[in-house]
């Protein structure tokens, strides 16, 4: 395995579980010192609510003072909706999008000056294929991802004089506890499952650990040239339109 992220310290936000473990996992294994925030840690994490600024500003903290310091941050931690526009209440999309979007602009606040005393500085958001596709009864979840790819793109702006690279990434359907949460409570699980599979070209959900590659990836100090990019991992679904498969 490559030792691109030897000496380096990498905070993961929602690391405990899915996509996030997946990272930190990734990173971990090419060097990596891994700094979770959860509101369920692993024994070794920190608890971190990133609706809560005071627990953003003591996690990011508490990191700093055991690790010294922070060069990659992953902004992972988020929260789904179902239903069209008229599905959730004002309180509800309030809150989705004070963790899916305000969540990142808090802890990228509190470990920006971190950030800014590194030499391989980079910060990850995870994103979603719904910031770009319209999919149907995800009318608040796909407003979040939307603002989060613009947040993205806006945050690369503004640092690049503090030489911080700042991309995100793009899933398809993962196979994730989530997701799994979220076909446990269809009508009808497999079907659900099987529909999911079927809208990516590639016919199968994307795994955790494929969208944590790319994350590791993006955080990479050997993709020194990459910021202000949304890297989908999808199964094809952003740009290919292949013909309906034939019946079996």
């Amino acid at each position: 395995m490559s030792n691109d992220f030897a000496g380096l310290v990498a905070v993961v936000t929602g690391g405990a579980s899915g996509i996030g473990a997946a990272a930190a996992q990734a990173m971990a294994d090419r060097g990596a010192k891994i700094a979770v925030l959860d509101l369920n840690p692993a024994e070794h994490g920190f608890r971190c609510d990133v609706s809560d600024d005071s627990e953003v500003t003591a996690a990011i903290a508490a990191v700093t003072t055991q690790f010294g310091g922070i060069d990659v941050l992953v902004n992972n931690a988020g929260i789904g909706a179902q239903g069209d526009v008229t599905a959730n209440d004002d309180a509800e999309w309030h809150r989705v999008l004070d963790v899916n979007v305000v969540g990142m602009a808090r802890v990228t606040r509190a470990a920006l000056p971190h950030l800014r005393r590194s030499n391989a500085a980079a910060v990850v958001n995870t994103c979603s294929i719904a910031a770009w596709t319209g999919l149907p009864n995800r009318a608040l979840y796909s407003a979040s991802k939307g603002a989060v790819l613009a947040l993205t793109l806006a945050m690369a702006t503004d640092h690049l004089d503090d030489g911080i690279r700042i991309n995100c990434v793009c899933p398809g359907t993962a196979d994730t506890p989530w997701v799994g949460r979220l076909l446990d409570s269809a009508a009808d699980p497999a079907a659900e499952r099987a529909a999911l599979a079927a809208r990516q070209p590639m016919g199968r959900l994307v795994t955790a650990d494929e969208v944590g590659h790319a994350i590791a990836y993006l955080a990479s100090p050997l993709s020194g040239s990459t910021t202000g990019t949304a890297l989908a991992v999808d199964g094809g679904m952003y740009g290919l339109r292949p013909r309906p498969r034939a019946d079996n």
